[in-house]
């Protein structure tokens, strides 16, 4: 029995969940900015973030249509998750002291992580389970770098800083991977 494309774009109900969230996350802060002066986007702010929402679905996209079944996609979907938000977050405030410090560039490397070993990996899951355990481990490396050098904001905040994120981003790398592997069973 053949597959045709559309039987396979409606075999997928979150397809349409996933774009429609993109639309409105991005339609957000123009409705906001219509009731508050607090929320100030400019072109740029909109082309960035539409970006984003691009790479993020895009990858969404691309793992639907892998071999591997729910875990897998699951697996995807929380590093696709871990990535956007570590990017988001950078850009808009910074994780480590803010969005001016150079240091914040230093998560484009557990980024990097992620990518080589999922491209390393041909998205087989076990070989993307150990690709998640990896950038797990470089977002951990880059908490501890930052306490050490003391590259966050100074005192406990900077404390608070790293190791709430350091947590809340290593766990979701480790989820991911976690997926994976029930994926590769």
């Amino acid at each position: 029995m053949a597959i045709t494309a559309n039987n396979a774009r409606r075999g997928n109900p979150l397809r349409l969940a996933v774009w429609g969230g993109a639309g409105l996350l991005l339609l957000l802060p123009a409705v906001a900015m219509r009731f508050t002066a607090e929320v100030n986007w400019d072109e740029t702010d909109f082309l960035v973030m539409g970006a984003l929402l691009l790479f993020a679905c895009g990858g969404y996209e691309l793992a639907a249509r892998m071999p591997g079944g729910r875990s897998y996609r699951a697996g995807a979907g929380a590093a696709i998750v871990a990535a956007f938000l570590l990017v988001w977050v950078n850009l808009a405030v910074g994780f480590l002291g803010g969005e001016g410090n150079p240091a914040n560039l230093l998560f484009a490397g557990v980024i990097a992580v992620a990518i080589v070993g999922a491209v390393a990996a041909r998205g087989r899951p076990a070989g993307m389970a150990r690709a998640m355990t990896a950038a797990a481990v470089a977002q951990a490396l880059v908490g501890a770098a930052a306490l050490t050098f003391g590259l966050g904001s100074p005192g406990g905040q900077g404390l608070y800083e790293v190791a709430l994120g350091t947590t809340l981003f290593g766990g979701l790398w480790l989820l991911s991977a976690w997926l994976f592997r029930r994926a590769s069973a």
